[in-house]
């Protein structure tokens, strides 16, 4: 199992990238269902849509690599005020791998990499 450093086996998937056996708990961290995938071909065992950046933010954000600092810092105070959901990802993810899905096309600058960054300052006492 390959673990980051929250110690916790965490992956990131395009929502239009086929599911995989390996994926683990598959979850949703969009607001919005991505477009052009059916419900069956994502194969999602949840969708935490509390831990989608608010529409505001999204909209600001706009998938601009410029304001990739700037929407993480936004993102990460959001993040905070949802505390049930964090708990209830990380206790999936103490039970094994998880997969956080989402829909951006961009893959270095999305919510579910900044989701991911935010698990990681968390479980290491940075936030």
């Amino acid at each position: 199992m390959a673990k980051d450093k929250t110690g916790l086996d965490i992956r990131l998937k395009r929502a239009c990238d086929d599911p995989a056996d390996g994926d683990g708990c598959r979850i949703l961290v969009d607001r919005i269902w991505p477009r052009g995938v059916s419900k069956d071909d994502l194969a999602l065992d949840h969708w935490l849509k509390d831990l989608a950046p608010s529409t505001g933010l999204r909209k600001w954000f706009g998938h601009d690599p410029h304001k990739w600092d700037g929407f993480k810092e936004r993102y990460f105070k959001e993040l905070d005020g949802c505390s049930d959901a964090i708990d209830q990802l990380l206790e999936w993810g103490r039970e094994g791998r998880i997969t956080l899905i989402y829909g951006a096309k961009d893959t270095e600058h999305n919510n579910a990499v900044a989701l991911k960054a935010y698990l990681e300052k968390k479980l290491a006492g940075k936030l």
